[in-house]
């Protein structure tokens, strides 16, 4: 798998909306590198990408699983705890859940993280 570098932002809800509001009005327009994840902290940004998390993304990468059953034997969790986390990680891009009748199959997305954050930000 190539490596692939996602760029991570920290800010708060607040200013996070008042940016989204400005792009909306064509105030700000957002550059090419900048974030397209945003966590309102460290803190929820640290739930996702957890110890856990990390070495989920490793297995995924290394065996290729084909449905979450075979990812839950490869990683000894439990379906339903893989599922949530698997699809919280789909919403912000991390991993692609491909749908083949009932089975669904994780694909690593994001491999590398760079993290933005300022105290202005």
């Amino acid at each position: 798998m190539a490596k692939k570098v996602v760029n991570i932002g920290i800010m708060s809800l607040e200013n996070y909306k008042d940016r989204t509001m400005a792009i909306v009005r064509g105030e700000y327009k957002p550059g090419k590198n900048e974030p397209k994840i945003w966590f309102e902290s460290f803190k929820v940004l640290g739930e996702v990408l957890n110890n856990g998390n990390q070495e989920l993304l490793k297995t995924i990468i290394k065996h290729k699983p084909q449905s979450l059953k075979e990812l839950a034997e490869l990683s000894g969790r439990h379906t339903s705890n893989l599922s949530r986390s698997l699809k919280t990680m789909e919403r912000i891009g991390l991993v692609e859940l491909t749908r083949n009748g009932r089975k669904v199959r994780p694909t690593v997305v994001a491999t590398d993280f760079r993290i933005e954050f300022g105290i202005y930000s």
